[in-house]
């Protein structure tokens, strides 16, 4: 009772020979997974859009000049970088939320009498319904069940999420459960702690991001508030900053503005972030 049947027979899809997927003769590669974080289509038009109108508004905004546009790329090159960068932070916290729901479902499976591997197998269906078919943490129960196929022990698999996901708390549940595999230990207690620790963890984690989004929303309003200030100015004075553009000491001066709000832009994303932490 309570056994999910793994079917043997030819290794998944691919053969023998696929070395993408990190199969090859009956090995399981470790390899890093790049492809993970990226961008969609619709995700990576809005992001240069984004990024070319931040450049367009700087060159206007500091030096009223279309030849601007070619140093203010830089700017838009640092956004779209930051930009990614928040990407992948972000769907790594996603990506372990969704391991967290994944080891309780397991538990919930082995207080009902599965084995281990049977009851991550079984929690594939839970987080597909959750999450969808296409999310990280189905393909990633996927590619274990493939992998428990072709005789691959369950803690190496683990392991190699790990590895390819960069989520340290998903390397250390895999040596917790090859140590208690080793040592005797009982399999399915270590799994319950684990699933109260993580989640204890993700608790805590969530309370700070969500104590922080004023902070961050702040930020944004303080980086907006010496364009709307000058625009402002500029439309009840109209020609106010045009001794600003168009001669050296002018062209010094802005330049000067423009290097103090970037240091404050990044500064204030380093305390921030220090903030919120980090999800690895």
């Amino acid at each position: 009772m309570g056994k999910v049947k793994l079917q043997k027979g030819r290794p998944p899809e691919g053969g023998a020979g696929e070395t993408k997927r990190g199969i090859r003769t009956g090995k399981w590669i470790q390899t890093e997974d790049c492809s993970r974080y990226k961008w969609t289509g619709r995700e990576l038009v809005l992001e240069s859009i984004k990024c070319a109108g931040i450049t367009i508004l700087f060159a206007w905004f500091f030096y009223r000049s279309v030849w601007a546009v070619l140093p203010m790329s830089l700017v838009g090159a640092a956004l779209w970088r930051k930009d990614r960068r928040k990407k992948k932070e972000e769907d790594r916290r996603k990506e372990l939320l969704q391991f967290c729901d994944c080891i309780c479902s397991a538990d919930t499976s082995i207080r009902a009498g599965y084995s281990v591997e049977n009851a991550f197998v079984a929690s594939i269906q839970d987080m597909r319904h959750m999450y969808g078919e296409d999310s990280l943490v189905s393909r990633e129960l996927e590619r274990i069940r493939k992998g428990l196929v072709i005789n691959i022990a369950i803690e190496e698999l683990f392991m190699d999420w790990g590895n390819r996901s960069g989520l340290s708390v998903i390397r250390e549940f895999a040596e917790v459960l090859a140590i208690a595999k080793r040592s005797g230990g009982s399999v399915p207690d270590m799994i319950r702690t684990s699933a109260e620790v993580v989640q204890k963890r993700m608790e805590a984690e969530e309370e700070i991001y969500t104590q922080t989004t004023s902070r961050r929303m702040e930020q944004r309003i303080m980086n907006m508030m010496p364009f709307g200030i000058a625009i402002y100015l500029e439309s009840g004075n109209p020609g106010y900053f045009d001794v600003l553009f168009h001669n050296f000491q002018g062209i010094c001066i802005m330049s000067a503005c423009l290097f103090t709000y970037l240091a404050a832009c990044y500064f204030s994303e380093r305390v921030i972030g220090r903030a919120v932490g980090s999800w690895e």
